[in-house]
């Protein structure tokens, strides 16, 4: 396999406001592609100024790119996605947390507006690819089809969230930042020796649009409000109350304020989510011991497995690898893990890999866990 092809192209460079988009902007006109700078607003009414770390979508993120272009000397424009992000991310977001489930608003944007709203208007306006700042390589094979791997610092990995891109989609990507063995400082500094403002800029994290951080305010103010529910223990017996079952995910072990403390005195962490009654359920961490799972709308990074297979899988953002066998079955993935895994929940991606290859993504429906007699 040999990396992609260094041709010039025209790129179109997604230019967030922050420093990895920017350094990658920067590599791609310095391996010599023509180079053209978006900004994509995404917010219908942006603020003014980030909060604290968080964001990415405010109008001082909208000018950071424009500076970041004009010193690196490319042409620079804003692309008004607001509606199509608010219906693709936004509202599935909500939706999945109104079900009981726990989405990757993160691995929506990119399948839906990086990859697919940005990709189409790009190439219908000639472009080659769409560069990002994301760390992930594209490799291209000696019959000129692509693959996704891990970025070589592990530590900067971002292939989980961009596991959902299908060939057609990695034919145009380019991540210039995904072979780099450097820390993010040395990032940053590349940054600085190339006069860019946005060198020391904070990092965004959590959830570009809810910019306080505050998911459990943001879902209320959607769906309704405070609405008190019963928290139960495994036997059903009432040990708390709540304001609304969507402010809570699988595994969750703060802010459940429980009354009192459990039988055998150890922590309690939420079991299961039923959006139908408003309830919690609780119970200890041995409980949320998973062993398969059924994951729906796969998407492929290539051809789809045509036997099952035995993989590793990444089950979320910052989280390890664990070995599983996968096999496809009437369009549903189902994985089997070698060992049990903790904390999995309905709406997360599983996302399968051949050593550094992404094989592909998929949503998780159903979960089955190891049998656990209740205290």
């Amino acid at each position: 396999m040999t990396e992609t092809p260094q041709r010039p192209l025209r790129v179109l460079a997604a230019m967030s406001g922050g420093v990895d988009s920017a350094v990658a902007a920067a590599r791609a006109v310095e391996a010599g592609h023509d180079v053209t700078g978006v900004h994509l607003a995404l917010s219908a009414n942006p603020q003014s100024f980030r909060t604290g770390a968080r964001g990415c979508c405010t109008i001082e993120d909208s000018r950071d790119a424009r500076r970041a272009a004009d010193v690196i000397g490319i042409p620079f424009y804003v692309w008004d996605l607001a509606e199509r992000f608010r219906e693709d991310v936004v509202d599935d977001f909500v939706a999945e947390y109104e079900a009981g489930r726990t989405p990757n608003p993160c691995l929506r944007c990119n399948e839906k507006i990086k990859f697919a709203a940005l990709l189409d208007k790009a190439l219908a306006l000639g472009f080659d690819a769409v560069c990002t700042g994301h760390y992930a390589t594209v490799v291209v094979k000696e019959d000129g089809s692509r693959e996704l791997h891990r970025a070589s610092d592990m530590a900067k990995d971002q292939s989980y969230v961009l596991g959902v891109l299908d060939e057609r989609q990695l034919a145009h990507a380019m991540f210039p930042l995904g072979d780099t063995l450097t820390t993010k400082e040395e990032i940053r500094a590349e940054a600085e020796r190339r006069d860019l403002a946005v060198a020391k800029k904070p990092d965004s994290h959590d959830i570009c649009f809810i910019a306080d951080g505050d998911t459990r305010g943001f879902l209320a103010d959607r769906l309704g409000g405070p609405a008190e529910g019963a928290i139960l223990d495994e036997a059903g017996t009432k040990v708390g109350t709540h304001e609304g079952a969507f402010g809570f995910t699988i595994g969750q072990r703060k802010g459940l304020r429980i009354g009192h403390p459990a039988a055998d005195g150890k922590p309690r962490y939420v079991l299961d989510i039923s959006p139908v009654d408003n309830t919690v359920t609780v119970g200890p961490a041995e409980a949320l011991d998973v062993t398969a799972l059924t994951a729906i709308r796969p998407r492929w990074c290539g051809t789809a497995p045509a036997a099952p297979g035995t993989y590793t899988a990444q089950l979320r953002a910052h989280g390890g690898e664990t070995e599983v066998t996968a096999a496809l079955v009437d369009g549903a993935l189902h994985v089997t893990f070698t060992e049990p895994v903790r904390g999995v929940a309905p709406g997360q991606a599983v996302v399968l890999y051949d050593g550094t290859r992404v094989v592909g993504s998929a949503t998780i429906a159903t979960t089955v866990r190891r049998e656990h007699t209740p205290a």
